[in-house]
C-alpha cells in the first residue's frame, strides 16, 4: 500500500508554502532552529477551518465540552503521568562527525521499514547486524542509548518544585477532571476536548509539519465508566458501516481488511465503544474532510509499539506521496485509569468517584490528532501540477469548506467604474459572512492561477457586462469552467 517516497514534491510543497504564505521556518532572519515552524496569513487560515470542522465534528454530543489549560505544568504532573520516566527516544551519535540521530529513523531510512517501539538494546542489534551508517558522513554508530524528551524550565529564582512545558495537552485535562465532573453534574461519559500547543525536545525534527518540537494537538479525553466499554447507546446505527484497518496480520500482505463495525467487535475484540469511535473519526476524514478514500486507513498497534499508557491502540494514517507511504496523523487510544490513579497517587486527592452506590475511577478514551500533520497531509493531497514546463499550473485541490478564502474577487480592469462596482459587491458579500480575497493585479489569467496555487475554489469576475446585467462570471478552479450567476445568488451559489 505505501508509495515511493517523492522528495521533489515534499521541495515543491515547501517552496509553495514559504512563497505564498502557508509556513516557514521560525526565525528565519537568524537562520532558525529546527522543528519549529510558523504560518502565514494562508497557512493560519487553513489550520483554523480545519479546527472549527473539528470542533463541529467532535464536539457535537451532549456530553463533549471545550476547556483551555496551561502550557507549563510542575514536576509531579509528569512523575504522575509517567513522562519523566518513559517519555523517552533512542538516540545514536556517529563516532566520526559527531551528530546524534534517532536511532529507529536512521534505521528506518537505511532498511526501509519501520522500527519504532523497540528497544535501544535491540536497536543497537540491528545497527550492528545491517552496519547501518550515519547518513551524513557515512560513518560508523555509537550504540543506541535514550534521551527524555521533556523541556524542563525556570521559573522565578529557580527555586521550589521544576516546571517543564507540557509534551502533550492530555495531562492538563486529567489534572481539572474532578472540578469539571462537578461542574458538569456528576455524569458520564464526559468528554474535555482541547485544542492547543505541546512540546517535545524531538532528537532529530523532520519532514516539515510532520515531526517537530513546538506543535499543536486537537484532542478529546472521554471519562466512562470500564464497565460500559463494551457497550454504545447508537452502535446500532454504525454496525454496518465499514471501517478501513490495517491489522497486525495485514502486515505481511501488506493489505487493507475493509470490515463492518459489528465484525470489528465481533471477530476482532474491539469494544463497541472503542468501534464507535473508529467509525466517528473514518466519516470526519472520509465524509467532512472529503479525502480519498484509498488514502485512509487505521494501523494496529503492537505492544512494543503502543504508548506505556494504552491498552488499545489503532494510529490514524493517511498515505502522503512526499512521504513515501502511510504516515500518522492521529490516533485512538484507550488509555484506561492509568491517569487519574497516577495523579491520585502522586496529588494524594481521591480521583474516583461515585455513580449509582458505586465508587471507581473512571477510564479514558482518548480521540488525539496533530493538527499540523493534518495541515501537512492536506497539502499533500491537494498538491497538483498540469501542463508542460512552458505553460505549468499548479493547483491546490483543498475542499472547498477547507479553503483559506471563500472566493477571490476581481475586476476585470480598473477603470469604467468597475473597481467601484467590484468594492460595492466585496462589501455586500463580507456583510454576509464570506471571506474574501480582493485582487485588482495582473490580468485575469495569472490571478486564476495564483488562485489556483493557493486552494480558493471560487473566482468572480466583475466586468462590463455586469454593469448591463448584474451578473459576474464565477470560475471554477477544477474544472476551470465559467458560468454567469446573478449578483443576488452569488451566496447560494457558493
Amino acid at each position: 500500500m505505501d508509495i515511493k517516497k517523492d522528495s521533489t514534491k515534499s521541495e515543491k510543497i515547501e517552496d509553495l508554502a514559504k512563497r505564498r504564505g502557508f509556513f516557514n521556518q521560525s526565525s528565519e532572519i537568524y537562520g532558525s532552529l529546527s522543528g519549529l515552524y510558523d504560518y502565514g496569513f494562508l497557512g493560519a487560515s487553513l489550520k483554523r477551518k480545519w479546527e472549527a470542522l473539528w470542533r463541529k465534528h467532535f464536539l457535537d454530543e451532549d456530553f463533549a465540552f471545550e476547556i483551555e489549560t496551561t502550557n507549563i505544568m510542575p514536576e509531579p504532573v509528569f512523575r504522575a503521568s509517567g513522562h519523566l520516566e518513559n517519555f523517552i527516544d533512542p538516540t545514536t551519535r556517529c563516532k566520526k562527525c559527531g551528530t546524534v540521530h534517532r536511532a529507529d529513523h536512521i534505521i528506518e531510512e537505511f532498511l526501509g521499514e519501520s522500527f519504532e517501539g523497540l528497544s535501544a538494546e535491540k536497536l543497537t542489534e540491528i545497527i550492528h547486524r545491517h552496519r547501518v551508517k550515519c547518513p551524513k558522513c557515512k560513518g560508523q554508530l555509537e550504540d543506541a542509548a535514550t534521551l527524555n524528551m521533556m523541556f524542563p524550565l525556570t521559573i522565578g529564582t529557580g527555586e521550589g518544585t521544576k516546571p517543564y512545558l507540557r509534551p502533550e495537552t492530555a495531562q492538563g485535562v486529567y489534572v481539572n477532571f474532578s472540578r469539571a465532573f462537578e461542574q458538569l453534574r456528576k455524569k458520564l461519559p464526559l468528554g474535555l476536548a482541547l485544542i492547543g500547543k505541546a512540546y517535545r525536545n524531538e532528537i532529530s525534527p523532520r519532514n516539515l509539519l510532520i515531526r517537530q518540537r513546538e506543535f499543536t494537538q486537537a484532542e478529546l479525553q472521554i471519562f466512562f465508566d470500564p464497565e460500559r466499554i463494551g457497550v454504545h447507546e447508537r452502535f446500532e446505527q454504525i454496525a454496518d458501516y465499514k471501517l478501513r484497518l490495517f491489522t497486525l496480520a495485514d502486515k505481511k500482505s501488506n493489505t487493507i481488511t475493509e470490515i463492518t463495525c459489528k465484525d470489528a467487535a465481533a471477530k476482532l475484540k474491539l469494544p463497541q465503544f472503542y468501534v464507535y469511535h473508529l467509525a466517528k473519526i473514518q466519516k470526519f476524514y472520509l465524509d467532512v474532510l472529503k479525502l480519498p478514500i484509498d488514502k485512509f486507513r487505521f494501523r494496529e498497534l503492537s505492544e512494543e509499539e503502543r504508548a506505556f499508557y494504552n491498552r488499545i491502540h489503532w494510529d490514524i494514517e493517511i498515505n502522503l506521496e512526499s512521504l513515501g507511504g502511510f504516515k500518522e496523523i492521529g490516533g485512538l487510544h484507550y488509555r484506561t485509569d492509568h491517569d487519574l490513579k497516577g495523579h491520585g497517587k502522586i496529588s494524594g486527592k481521591d480521583m474516583s468517584i461515585s455513580i449509582d452506590d458505586r465508587r471507581f475511577i473512571p477510564n479514558v478514551l482518548e480521540l488525539s490528532f496533530g493538527v499540523d500533520r493534518n495541515v501537512y497531509a492536506l497539502l499533500d493531497l491537494s498538491y497538483h501540477e498540469e501542463g508542460d514546463e512552458k505553460d505549468r499550473r499548479i493547483v491546490l485541490r483543498l475542499p472547498q469548506l477547507l479553503s483559506p478564502f471563500d472566493f477571490a474577487l476581481f475586476p476585470l480592469v480598473n477603470k469604467d467604474n468597475i473597481p467601484e462596482k467590484a468594492q460595492e459587491i466585496k462589501k455586500m458579500l463580507k456583510e454576509k459572512g464570506f471571506g474574501i480575497f480582493y485582487d485588482d493585479s495582473g490580468s485575469i489569467g495569472r490571478r486564476y492561477r495564483r488562485m489556483d496555487e493557493i486552494g480558493v475554489a471560487k473566482c468572480i469576475t466583475i466586468d462590463h457586462q455586469t454593469l448591463e446585467d448584474s451578473t459576474v462570471t464565477i470560475r471554477d478552479r477544477d474544472t476551470m469552467t465559467q458560468i454567469r450567476v446573478k449578483i443576488d445568488d452569488i451566496s447560494s451559489y457558493i
